[in-house]
């Protein structure tokens, strides 16, 4: 599926056959924000089990009024996203407007003196939310545009609305991964355009940092850089990747010339799946997969 203007693209679908247009109100929408990518899913809450997904690449727009135009384009077109009466609707933000803070510091009143300490932003255009990180006890603080935060409530003011950052999604579900394991290696989520990285050791968060991309050299050249300040060894040290890397990918096989002990995650153990979700390869979309980890503050 493909606009005339060519400003949206649709990469993937998945609808799974126990998906049933009248039950909305039964399941959790998903939706995850980028400004050049975009994903909806559906989650039955009931079984636990992801029943519809879709993952859209966007058009290279140079204004934020460009994106919302295009969003509220893309919505007005499909199938299920104007519908307004869901269980609940998770929106998580993909941004690099975003602070963690400890959840005993935390004080509501404050979010917009603790996002200055990591981020420019402004209040007249841009409102500050934020989400807690139940597994590292933290506060994911972050930025999103009023205009596109007062349409989605306008569009989905018959249901709860929770507004989340992708940094957090990715925290809330490594910690999940981690949980019972002896290892401590490093986890790496290859975004489009961006490079997650996140260590923890004994259940708790140790380090999170983003890193934009603009050529593929720079996803070894931050890894390695994480891995030297964490005292772990480039060539023994576990690296646990997910994201937009094909295990057979000329990319990965680069990759893998310098950081050679690596291992591609599995999806998060708390979701269902049926068959028709073997056409994804399980460790992309962790972020996504992960949303409903996450609750506000």
């Amino acid at each position: 599926m493909q606009t005339a203007t060519a400003s949206y693209k649709l990469i993937k679908k998945i609808k799974d056959e126990k998906f049933d247009e009248e039950k909305l109100q039964q399941y959790v929408l998903l939706i995850q924000l980028g400004v050049r990518d975009f994903q909806v899913a559906v989650l039955d809450s009931g079984e636990g089990r992801l029943i519809f997904f879709e993952d859209y690449v966007l058009g290279d727009l140079s204004s934020h009024a460009g994106l919302l135009s295009l969003l509220q384009t893309l919505f007005e077109a499909h199938e299920i996203l104007t519908a307004g009466f869901w269980k609940e609707v998770r929106i998580s933000v993909k941004n690099n407007k975003v602070i963690q803070v400890p959840a005993s510091l935390f004080v509501e009143s404050a979010s917009e003196e603790y996002l200055r300490f990591n981020a420019q932003f402004n209040p007249e255009t841009e409102k500050v939310l934020s989400c807690k990180n139940v597994a590292s006890d933290a506060v994911s603080i972050f930025a999103f545009q009023k205009d596109m935060f007062e349409w989605l409530n306008n569009l989905y003011a018959h249901t709860k609305v929770q507004y989340l950052h992708q940094s957090a999604c990715l925290i809330e579900g490594v910690l999940a991964y981690a949980r019972g394991k002896n290892a401590e290696p490093l986890y790496v989520y290859v975004d489009r355009f961006k490079l997650h990285i996140i260590s923890a050791k004994e259940g708790k968060l140790v380090y999170y940092n983003q890193f934009p991309i603009k050529q593929f050299s720079d996803y070894v050249k931050y890894i390695m850089l994480v891995m030297k300040a964490l005292n772990m060894n480039q060539q023994t040290s576990q690296v646990v990747l997910w994201g937009y890397i094909g295990k057979n990918s000329p990319h990965y096989n680069e990759f893998y010339k310098y950081i050679r002990n690596v291992a591609f995650g599995d999806r998060p153990r708390h979701l269902k799946f049926g068959y028709m979700f073997d056409e994804i390869q399980d460790h992309h979309f962790f972020d996504l997969y992960s949303m409903d980890l996450v609750t506000t503050a």
